[in-house]
């Protein structure tokens, strides 16, 4: 362990599970690096994903963004189209944009499509699936209204979703953030996985949950009071 990540853990309370306010002003404090470190939220939910109605997955848009500069591509043809590169897409087209993806060029992160070009997507879902980016209608991105799709991905829109293990991570800001706004956007997407707590899960949702920054230790956050977010 090094030094530094010997002084950081130093400002960390190890019994203690942290507020949302408290714990966005000490992991702020935990800034340490080169880089504008990114601000990620870990959980670990009390869901088994293996069954349907216990998958935990959608879309928020979070307040104050994520900090990232963040570059879209989008499946649409005629008017749909014009209205995407009206509204800033990076990148659109159809067999092109398959094609390039086929030869393994991403100058984009996250990919938008109109329903009439799911068809096209569908063809290339094996290399998107793995990558996170396969187009969805649960997190807007399978969407007629591509221009409210695009502004919001490129406005702060962040996807979360249970791992086999039912662990949720996702970044949520960046270390040159005010605390404030470190803790808004982290009480948006508390409100957002909260509103997904399926039906059939039993006891306590959030069983585990830490905030921390790309090179520091995690600060413990208190589940009982993320479980009241609403």
């Amino acid at each position: 362990m090094s030094k530094r990540y010997k002084q950081l853990i130093e400002k960390i309370e190890a019994d203690k599970a942290y507020s949302v306010t408290d714990g966005s002003d000490t992991v702020k404090s935990l800034t340490s690096a080169k880089f504008d470190e990114t601000v990620e939220v870990a959980l670990n939910l009390n869901v088994d994903p293996r069954h349907a109605d216990q998958m935990v997955r959608g879309a928020i848009v979070l307040p104050h963004g994520t900090g990232k500069t963040v570059r879209v591509a989008v499946f649409a043809k005629g008017a749909k189209a014009d209205e995407a590169k009206a509204a800033g897409a990076d990148i659109v087209g159809t067999d092109d944009l398959v094609a390039q993806i086929k030869e393994g060029i991403f100058n984009f992160d996250v990919v938008v499509a109109a329903p009439d070009c799911m068809g096209l997507v569908g063809q290339i879902g094996r290399i998107l699936g793995p990558k996170g980016m396969m187009p969805n209608p649960k997190t807007g991105t399978v969407t007629p209204d591509v221009a409210t799709a695009i502004k919001n991905v490129k406005g702060g829109q962040v996807n979360f979703r249970v791992d086999k293990k039912g662990n949720i991570h996702v970044g949520i800001g960046k270390a040159s953030f005010e605390a404030t706004q470190i803790a808004e956007n982290l009480t948006s997407l508390l409100q957002a996985i909260n509103k997904q707590k399926p039906a059939s899960a039993k006891g306590r949702y959030i069983k585990n949950a830490a905030l921390s920054l790309t090179m520091s230790p995690a600060v413990k956050l208190d589940v009982l009071e993320l479980a009241d977010i609403k």
